[in-house]
Order: C-alpha cells, then structure tokens, then sequence
C-alpha cells in the first residue's frame, strides 16, 4: 500500500497553512499537475514556478503576504512535488515548462497569463515573455534573471554527462527500487545543505512538504520523491546572442528581484549586458534585496512591498476566468 503523500507543512510540523489553498489537479499528457491555488478560482491566477528541484511550497510564506484581490497558482513543475514523472526515457528540459505554460492557457481558457518565478522559474518565465510578448500581462522574477552562458569547450563535455546521468537515474527509475531513505531530522538537513545553505533550517519543511514521503520499509525514515533523473535536467545550450535578442523581444511589465547574498550564476559582464537589453523595455524593473537565492521563502516581508506595489499597478482589479 502506497504512503499517504505529504501537501504542505503542517503535515510534517503540525502548524495549519499560513493562508488555506485549494488542492489542484490538472490533466496534462502524461498525466498531472498539482497545485496549491490561492483565493478565488473565478478569478485568473499568478502562475508561481518554483525553481529546479523545489516545488510549490517555495511560495507558502511569500503568498500570504501579497495582495488578496488576485488569486495565486503555485504549481509543480513536472517531476517535482505531487506532479507526475515524465514517462519513462523522456528527458526533462526548458522548453517542456513552456511547453506546460502553454497547455495550462489552454485548460482554464485563458487569453493572457501573468507569471512569477523563481530560479528556474525564473528563466521559464523569461523565456515565455520573449515567445509570448502578446499572451503575458506581466512577471515577476526572483535571482536567476537570464539562462546563465558557459564556455563553449566546456558545453559538450556538460552534455555528455547530463545524458550519461539521465540514463543512469532512468535505470534506477526503471528498477522499482525505493530510493535512499532518512530520518525526518536528516532529510531536512540535506534540504538545507543541499540549497548550498540557501534554504534557513526552519523554512525546510515548506519545501521537504510536497518532496517526500514515509519509506514502505522503515515508517521511521522518508525519502525524497521528485524523479531522480531531475538531478540531470537540461537547460538547453543558448548563446549569449540569442539571449540578448530574447531580452530585447520582453515588452510587459517584468519585475527583476536580486538576492544580495547571491551571485549572478556566470560572468557578470554577460549578466550586465543582457540586464542593458532589459533596460530597453520602459516596464522593466530591478530590485536588489537583503538575502540569499531563497529570499522569497527565508524573509518573504523584505519584498512583498515592491511586489505588491508591481501587481497592484498592472493587475489591479479581478480578471474572471473564462472557464471554471
């Protein structure tokens, strides 16, 4: 009998929510997409996506802070969270999450879509808002503002080992065997180290939540339940050209939140140029705030403020949904 699934966090601390959500499901091709909705479902959503190997509960303490007359859609990404795996030997990469943004518009009958990200999320979000400039009404991003440039020697090397990887945890997938199982004060530990320290020990259960579940072989230990071959997950090659050329094509209005503890993820002369082609959109904003990659979930009031003040500026009264 397969273990009850963990939601959000008071099903490992025992706290109720910080503000009540609705459960989702929504039916994509290969299966699912779960999601935490906030407020009104007669009325459009924020898209939240969380960043690679997170999941929804990235947004728990950020929403509660934020504006009550929109709703929010905090979703997870395929492969994280309640969200199904992709079937097996298909390969996760960027343009699957666009691909995902896409069927969502579809499901709800949405004309428009208004989007906040975080890390991955972050660059999804960036990369929709340059193939969709006239489908987004507006984003808000968090610490990962562009697909961060590599050295061209190094990018086959890179490949090679993120197929290598894939098929090893596509096996392992395929073996049916349960993955490595811990303490509930161990796993939470490797969700701290494994953010680099990102993620304050108190804030882990939000985002162990949604990304683990009681072992069938030991009910003292958990394990995490995100698919395994995420850990070689493909972010596509890009050159810093075509980068560029998807920043000047960013027409809506597009909030950039920086962590101050946080570093810009490749050469900063790269970031600074590709931040200048942002710059060309008069709707484009850049903030920089106290904290680390994981801001929004350690000290969600040191940005609610300038969000707030962004939503409220550019959706400021409820758009119903089209289909219920």
């Amino acid at each position: 009998m397969t273990a009850k699934r963990f939601t959000h966090i008071g099903d490992i601390t025992g706290e109720k929510p910080f503000l009540k959500f609705t459960e989702v499901k929504i039916k994509v091709p290969w299966g699912h997409v779960s999601g935490k909705w906030y407020g009104s479902q007669r009325v459009r959503p924020v898209v939240c996506l969380h960043g690679w190997m997170d999941n929804a509960g990235s947004f728990d303490t950020l929403i509660p802070l934020l504006s009550r007359h929109l709703s929010f859609l905090a979703i997870d990404l395929p492969g994280h969270g309640l969200s199904s795996h992709l079937p097996s030997g298909l390969y996760y990469n960027s343009n699957e999450s666009i691909f995902l943004l896409k069927i969502l518009m579809q499901h709800y009958g949405w004309e428009k879509i208004s989007l906040m990200g975080h890390s991955m999320g972050s660059i999804i979000n960036f990369a929709f808002a340059a193939m969709y400039p006239d489908k987004i009404d507006l984003a808000a991003c968090f610490d990962l503002m562009k697909p961060p440039q590599s050295d061209v020697s190094s990018q086959i090397d890179a490949a090679r080992v993120i197929m290598d990887g894939f098929l090893e945890q596509n096996n392992r997938n395929n073996s049916g065997e349960e993955p490595k199982s811990y303490t509930m004060e161990d796993i939470l530990e490797r969700v701290h180290v494994g953010s680099f320290n990102s993620i304050e020990k108190k804030c882990c259960p939000h985002l162990l939540a949604r990304n683990a579940q009681r072992s069938s072989l030991d009910s003292e230990k958990f394990f995490f339940t995100r698919d395994r071959r995420l850990k070689h997950y493909n972010y596509e090659s890009t050159s810093q050209e075509l980068v560029n050329e998807m920043a000047k094509r960013i027409t809506c209005p597009y909030l950039f939140i920086k962590s101050s503890e946080s570093s810009c993820f490749e050469d900063e002369e790269l970031y600074e140029e590709t931040k200048t082609c942002l710059k060309e959109n008069p709707l484009f904003q850049y903030v920089v705030a106290e904290g680390t990659h994981h801001l929004l979930v350690n000290n969600p009031e040191k940005v609610c403020e300038v969000i707030n003040s962004f939503i409220c500026k550019y959706r400021p009264q409820d758009i119903p949904t089209s289909r219920l």
